[in-house]
C-alpha cells in the first residue's frame, strides 16, 4: 500500500488515516500540492506545500485544522511564490529565526538560569545567530548550510570557544523544540562541533603568576587604604579562588565568623550548587577590619560589596573594579587561576582544590564521594593563607598585630579579663 493516500480532506478523515500506521502522507486532489505528513506519534503532523521536489512546511496539525489550512491556502501559495524560505508557519516554525526567537524567550523566562547566562545567550542570538540564520528554513538546515552561513564566517570573527558556545546553544534549541513537538525532526541531530573544524581550542594563558603575587599584595595593601571595597573584592577572590559573580553578591548574613564559614547560596553559583568555604583566622580578621571601615563610613547594609543604590555591585561595576586594579594587565579570573596554580605548588590535593573552586566533580566522583571534606579544605586554606602572610597578607588583615595587643593587655592586671581567643576577638554577624 502506498505511503501517500488520496482522500477527501476533513478533520474526521484525517484522524481516521492517522490511526492507519501504513499511511505516511495524505493529500486531496482538489488541493494540488497540499500534503499532510504524520509524525511518528501519529497525533500530530506537518502541512506541506510541494512544488516539484521541494517540500515547504507551512503549518502544524492539529494546531491548524483542515478547514483553516484550506482557507489559508491561497495566501500561502502567494507567499511561497514571493519568498519560499520565509513562508510563515501558522502556530509553528518554518525558519531558524523563528526557532531562535522562541528559544531566546524561553531562556529569558527560565528561573534556573543565571542573569549572566541569559544575557550571553541573548547577545549570541541577536549579534550572530539571527543575522546569519534568520531566513534559513528549518527544512533546509544541514551541515553544509550551517558551515556556509555560520561556522566558517564566524570563525574569522570570534574565538573558537565562543563559536562552540553558539553551536551548543543552537543544538540545544533544536533538541528542545523537537522534544516539545514544535518541529517534526531535528536537522542537527548527530552533528558535532569538530565536524566543522579540527583546530584545538586552547585555554587562555594566565596573566598572573605566583612570582607576581608579592607585588600584587603590596598593590592591594595600598588599595585597601584608599578604596577598601575594591581591594576587599580582590582579596576575597584571591584567598578563596571564588568567581567574581558569587563574590560580588556576598551578604554579611552569609558570613558566620562564629562558625568560621562563608556560605554561598546555590542561586549565586555557576554550578547552581551551594558552596561552603571555611574561614581562616586571617580572613576572619580581615572581614572584621573591613566591616569596621564600612560602619565608620555610615554603611550598615547587608552586602559586603554594595553600590550607591544599596544593592550588590552589578556585573559591570564589579568588572570595573578589576579594570582599575588590573590596568589591563590581569582580570578577575586571573586571580582564580593563580590561586589554583599556587595550591598545586604548595602540595594541596588536586581533588580538594577542585572542591574549593566549586567545580563540578563529574558523574563518577559525585556518585561515590558524599563528603564536603570541610576539614581538609580548612587545612588547605590555612596553608594557603599562611603562604600569603609571607608576602604581605598579614599587613592587611592585621591578625598578628591584634592578637599581639590582646596578649600584651592580658599580661597587665585589669578588672575584666581579656581573652586571646579569636572567637571573642572577632564578633560574628549572627551574634549582633
Amino acid at each position: 500500500m502506498s505511503a501517500t493516500r488520496e482522500v477527501k480532506l476533513s478533520e474526521a478523515e484525517v484522524r481516521r488515516q492517522a490511526a492507519d500506521k501504513s499511511v505516511r502522507d495524505v493529500r486531496d486532489p482538489r488541493h494540488p500540492g497540499l500534503y499532510l505528513r504524520f509524525w511518528s506519534n501519529r497525533e500530530r503532523g506537518t502541512w506541506y506545500l510541494v512544488r516539484g521536489k521541494k517540500w515547504v512546511p507551512v503549518a502544524r496539525w492539529p494546531e491548524l485544522s483542515v478547514a483553516a489550512v484550506i482557507a489559508e491556502l491561497p495566501a500561502l501559495r502567494q507567499r511561497l511564490l514571493r519568498a519560499p524560505a520565509t513562508v510563515p508557519v501558522a502556530s509553528g516554525m518554518v525558519t531558524v529565526g523563528q526557532l531562535l526567537d522562541w528559544y531566546g524567550d524561553r531562556m529569558a523566562r527560565d528561573r534556573s538560569l543565571s542573569a549572566k547566562r541569559k544575557a550571553g545567550a541573548r547577545s549570541a542570538i541577536a549579534q550572530h545567530l539571527k543575522p546569519r540564520l534568520d531566513d534559513l528554513a528549518v527544512a533546509c538546515v544541514n551541515a553544509d548550510a550551517l558551515d556556509k552561513h555560520l561556522m566558517w564566517p564566524c570563525q574569522a570573527e570570534v574565538s573558537l570557544s565562543y563559536l562552540r558556545q553558539m553551536f551548543a546553544l543552537l543544538l540545544t534549541a533544536f533538541r528542545q523544540a523537537l522534544q516539545l513537538g514544535l518541529i517534526d525532526r531535528n536537522p542537527m541531530a548527530g552533528m558535532r562541533f569538530n565536524d566543522f573544524t579540527k583546530a584545538r581550542i586552547l585555554p587562555k594563558a594566565a596573566r598572573l603568576r605566583g612570582v607576581q603575587l608579592p607585588e600584587l599584595m603590596q598593590q592591594l595593601a595600598q588599595a585597601f587604604e584608599q578604596e577598601p571595597g575594591d581591594a576587599m573584592l580582590a582579596l576575597m577572590m584571591l584567598a578563596h579562588g571564588t568567581r567574581i559573580g558569587e563574590t560580588r553578591m556576598a551578604r554579611w548574613s552569609e558570613i558566620s565568623l562564629a562558625a568560621a564559614e562563608w556560605f554561598i547560596p546555590a542561586a549565586n553559583t555557576k554550578t547552581r550548587t551551594e558552596h561552603r568555604l571555611p574561614l581562616t583566622a586571617q580572613v576572619a580578621a580581615l572581614l572584621t577590619r573591613y566591616r569596621t571601615i564600612q560602619q565608620a563610613r555610615g554603611y550598615e547594609g547587608v552586602y559586603l560589596f554594595p553600590n550607591r543604590r544599596g544593592l550588590p555591585l552589578s556585573e559591570t561595576q564589579a568588572s570595573m573594579v578589576f579594570t582599575r586594579l588590573g590596568q589591563g594587565e590581569w582580570t578577575s579570573h586571573d586571580l582564580r587561576k593563580v590561586s589554583r596554580t599556587t595550591w598545586t605548588d604548595l602540595g594541596i590535593d588536586g581533588h580538594i582544590g577542585e572542591m574549593l573552586l566549586n567545580h563540578t566533580l563529574g558523574k563518577i566522583a559525585s556518585t561515590y564521594i558524599h563528603t564536603q571534606a570541610m576539614q581538609q579544605r580548612r587545612v588547605a586554606l590555612e596553608k594557603w593563607h599562611a603562604w600569603l602572610d609571607g608576602i604581605g597578607f598579614g599587613a592587611i588583615h592585621g591578625l598578628t598585630k591584634a592578637l599581639s595587643e590582646i596578649s600584651q593587655n592580658s599580661a597587665q592586671p585589669v578588672e575584666h579579663k581579656a581573652s586571646s581567643d579569636l572567637a571573642e576577638f572577632v564578633i560574628s554577624e549572627d551574634s549582633k
